[in-house]
């Protein structure tokens, strides 16, 4: 009998786990640590959309087995949801699937479509299950850039032409976590075209559709003529609506990719909870002040902590959508690496932050900064970053 399991060696420790031991350890101390680490929302839903959770789990009938597609109102809800935003038509039947959040839909569609051996492009940095929900299921990751510029197509194109066995999917996310790097249509466009001269699958993740700060709205891939040839996009309620723990996402589009995912689910989950799902329609189809008024609290929390920090000696370019900032490490502090300089940021400043490498290689040399706390403990942790920044010289 043996414990060294296929799947775990193909896992690196997970490189949060020691900042995040390191911060629970001195909670436990009593120290006050300002968390702007986890990206995990601090509100809460609108009250319509608790009232409905309750109001459905008085019913007896709502505690058994759920849908593992969804409910058919759910997936309604959706396809209208891309229609008033987007402009795009879904078959809720077929083309829309509710998934377990996001994280959960991505790492089972990866079971569902990749082989042993099956090459996948992801970007790098990126959300870690964008590639390791592909390494679990046995593909090879060849990183891309993660920022949707000339040399993402240079590089696209080489990986195609020097990579065996060809590659079969391509990872894009846009609002980008941990980047905040944005796309345009022209760039889905020339994505779409891409894959579908190449015989590519794409997934894209748009879990920060709403939390955009310029004038022009996030754009979807399924905008393009054509995407749906080739592409299923992943969604989620968690940071629209405040809803992270709810565990509510979709995954819409290609209605291959969306049965392959159906498939799949069936074998190993019942849906979520009835009343959750029903209270996820009120959002969808019930009044949107709280996407505005989310996208303004982040607005503000960005602007705090980019002028705030800026005045406590560390510049960060501030994001243009997303709930991150992605910070380079100030200059005296570069060359100890990321995980070095969030653990002396913790130790030192009180504040906690995510190193760049745990989003991959090509994170090192920044953090990721969450949005999750109110302006007030943004300058709180600022204050302590000019403390460290001037102890240190």
């Amino acid at each position: 009998m043996t414990d060294d399991f296929y799947r775990i060696r193909r896992l690196p420790p997970y490189v949060f786990a020691e900042v995040n031991a390191m911060k629970a350890a001195a909670r436990a101390r009593g120290e006050d640590i300002v968390d702007l680490g986890m990206g995990n929302p601090d509100g809460a839903p609108p009250p319509h959309v608790i009232d409905k959770l309750a109001e459905v789990a008085r019913d007896p009938r709502a505690h058994r087995y759920s849908a593992s597609r969804g409910i058919a109102g759910l997936r309604r809800a959706q396809a209208a949801y891309y229609r008033r935003r987007f402009g795009v038509d879904l078959d809720p039947d077929g083309e829309v699937i509710v998934t377990l959040g996001s994280k959960e839909g991505l790492a089972n569609l990866a079971q569902a479509i990749t082989a042993p051996g099956d090459v996948v492009l992801a970007p790098n940095p990126s959300y870690p299950i964008h590639q390791f929900g592909f390494i679990i299921a046995g593909a090879a990751i060849r990183s891309i850039p993660a920022a949707p510029g000339p040399d993402f197509f240079t590089r696209l194109d080489f990986a195609i032409r020097y990579t065996v066995p060809r590659p079969t999917v391509l990872v894009i996310g846009y609002p980008s976590n941990p980047t905040a790097y944005v796309a345009d249509l022209d760039f889905y466009a020339k994505v779409v075209d891409f894959a579908r001269a190449h015989g590519l699958w794409v997934i894209s993740d748009l879990a920060y559709a709403e939390i955009y700060f310029g004038e022009e709205p996030t754009p979807s891939i399924l905008q393009v003529p054509g995407a749906r040839e080739v592409a299923v996009e992943f969604t989620s309620l968690s940071k629209t609506y405040s809803m992270a723990g709810w565990r509510i996402g979709f995954a819409v589009g290609n209605p291959v990719l969306v049965a392959a995912l159906a498939r799949v689910k069936s074998y190993l989950d019942y849906g979520a909870f009835t009343p959750v799902q029903a209270a996820a329609v009120a959002a969808l189809n019930g009044p949107q002040d709280i996407v505005a008024a989310n996208r303004a609290l982040y607005r503000g929390r960005r602007d705090c902590l980019v002028e705030s920090f800026a005045r406590a000696g560390w510049d960060i370019p501030p994001p243009a959508a997303s709930m991150f900032a992605w910070a380079p490490i100030p200059e005296p502090f570069r060359a100890m690496g990321s995980m070095a300089f969030a653990k002396r940021l913790l130790t030192e400043a009180g504040v906690a932050v995510s190193p760049g490498v745990g989003f991959g290689e090509e994170g090192e040399g920044h953090v990721r900064i969450a949005l999750v706390e109110n302006e007030q403990r943004i300058r709180q942790a600022a204050r302590g970053v000019k403390r460290f920044l001037e102890s240190a010289g």
